[in-house]
């Protein structure tokens, strides 16, 4: 009795004859005698074309049935993103694969690894399904990126997030900050020229205007950092105590001045400078505290000094003036009459005459 066998519509057949593959087989009923080697595989067209424990390459062989493949070889170097009537479906790796297309249309999207970065050809929306075969990096708003594969600079990257293809190359993405960056320099122990050693916190803006460049230095922070304590010393160190704090704003002006004389070497612009604090040792600050002390006392001492003088000359004049003027004399003697007057409670007349009279006697008894 022959063996039935069925291809249904939306499957093909595959005719093997003692292990070997003799052709393909279209939807419809076929009968085998039951002595023979032949053997039918069924293969469902939804699906990917595979044979079990056999390659692909002893099928492409037959003519008719590659009009019903579409077949696709991925190298190493690749990686190929495959659609079926228009929607992703998976990513494929390196390898050969084929597809039925009798019921659905298989486009592919080719990729090139070697260059990593995903590129516009690929729809962003389906990198969620491909977990595992990209990384990402990201430049924020304030920030200029350098891409580098296999630690060679390629370009310049604007802020936005990035996607790479995992592979043989490797991209880096190194970022630099463009904001206005502050350095502080605190408690730098520096000697004037006066062998005083004092300290300084010092202070300066500065903002990175060539980013490679920066990024070519480093420890970038570090070496300005060392830059601008070279520059402080030595500028202190041609001044005297007192004429370093009498200069604070000289100090800046310099440093501010010689820093910018560097600054295309360090890929930076710097904007401001100026010292916080001078911070002298102790028994220095008692000796200037006594010494401004002193000087404040002789102050002081000139100032009383002035107003005595001035007071003195001030009598003179006023002297001279009664002396040469009886009449002036006459209300001054009445003014300071009335200064006394303005503290007697009760005034006692005795003997004849008047108030007025006898005030007349008192002061004319009293100028001879």
């Amino acid at each position: 009795m022959l063996k039935k066998i069925i291809v249904k519509t939306d499957e093909r057949g595959l005719l093997f004859k003692k292990g070997s593959y003799v052709m393909h087989l279209q939807p419809g009923i076929y009968r085998l005698t039951p002595l023979s080697d032949d053997a039918v595989v069924l293969l469902s067209v939804s699906k990917p074309f595979t044979v079990q424990g056999k390659e692909l390459n002893l099928f492409l062989r037959d003519e008719r049935l590659l009009e019903e493949l579409t077949v696709i070889d991925v190298q190493d170097h690749e990686y190929v993103l495959h659609y079926e009537d228009g929607k992703f479906v998976s990513l494929l790796t390196a390898g050969k694969y084929a597809f039925w297309n009798v019921l659905k249309k298989h486009d592919f999207v080719r990729v090139d690894i070697r260059q990593p970065e995903v590129g516009p050809e690929v729809d962003k929306a389906i990198l969620p399904k491909v977990a595992g075969y990209y990384y990402t990096s990201e430049v924020a708003s304030h920030e200029t990126g350098m891409l580098f594969y296999n630690n060679v600079m390629q370009k310049v990257l604007a802020p936005g997030k990035y996607y790479f293809w995992k592979g043989p190359v490797l991209a880096s993405l190194k970022t630099v900050d463009l904001r206005q960056q502050q350095l502080d320099m605190t408690g730098q122990e520096i000697m004037t020229e006066d062998k005083v050693t004092l300290r300084l916190n010092f202070v300066c803006q500065y903002k990175i205007i060539n980013p490679l460049r920066a990024l070519e230095i480093k420890s970038f922070e570090d070496q300005v950092y060392i830059l601008l304590q070279l520059i402080l010393r030595e500028y202190v160190g041609t001044l005297k105590l007192d004429d370093l704090l009498r200069m604070k704003q000289e100090i800046a002006a310099f440093v501010l001045s010689r820093l910018n004389e560097k600054s295309e070497d360090y890929g930076v612009m710097f904007l401001s400078a100026g010292v916080k604090d001078i911070i002298l040792p102790g028994d220095i600050k008692e000796i200037l505290n006594t010494v401004l002390l002193a000087e404040k006392k002789a102050q002081a001492n000139l100032i009383t000094r002035r107003e005595e003088t001035a007071s003195t000359r001030s009598l003179l004049n006023t002297a001279k003036l009664m002396d040469e003027n009886q009449t002036l004399f006459r209300l001054k003697e009445l003014e300071f009459l009335e200064k006394i007057c303005e503290k007697i409670g009760t005034i006692s007349l005795t003997g004849g005459g008047n108030l007025l009279e006898q005030l007349n006697s008192l002061l004319g008894g009293a100028k001879q």
